[in-house]
């Protein structure tokens, strides 16, 4: 089977990649939600790790609990998604306008297929749901105050992040992502 070398995938990798040693998937290759397109990938509990930014939030709270479900399937025991979304407690109104559910504006706008925004206790709850033990590694709590706990960006490179975005300078959070490490028990 094609990919089956592979331990570490990108899931919805764009057009480019922040993480280039790792096997690169578009929707049309691998549908988080069709588990036809993981088993024509890969076999189970053969994947050490997955990367999702700014994927879940274009799938509604159950399809990402669907979509989860399939990755721990065919992750290792051990092995982890990565996944980082927008966060719904980032207090800034002009970040919230451009994530919000629908997006902001025209239906070419990335945002426009955006079905959840997640909290760090709804992201938590879904891949839990699936089997998961959950590490929060950046998000804002319930007063809008960010936290951070350090990763390893070797494990799963996220480009929006407290680290990496250009945006955040100077001490500032311009754009952050609720970020996560979802283990497979």
């Amino acid at each position: 089977m094609p990919g089956q070398k592979e331990s570490r995938v990108v899931i919805g990798a764009g057009e480019y990649s922040n993480n280039p040693t790792w096997m690169q998937t578009q929707e049309e290759v691998l549908n988080l939600l069709n588990q036809e397109d993981w088993a024509g990938l890969f076999n189970e509990h053969s994947i050490q790790a997955i990367l999702a930014e700014h994927v879940w939030e274009h799938l509604t709270y159950e399809e990402g609990v669907k979509g989860a479900r399939n990755c721990y399937t065919y992750l290792k025991s051990g092995g982890y998604v990565r996944c980082a979304v927008p966060d719904g407690n980032f207090p800034n109104e002009e970040y919230q306008k451009g994530v919000q559910v629908g997006g902001p504006g025209p239906a070419d706008h990335p945002a426009a297929s955006h079905k959840i925004v997640h909290t760090y206790q709804t992201l938590a709850r879904m891949f839990e749901e699936a089997g998961f033990e959950v590490r929060l590694l950046e998000y804002c709590n319930d007063k809008g105050e960010f936290i951070y706990n350090d990763w390893d960006e070797e494990h799963g490179f996220i480009y929006r992040s407290k680290r990496f975005d250009h945006r955040n300078k100077n001490g500032e959070l311009g754009f952050v992502s609720l970020i996560v490490d979802a283990v497979k028990r």
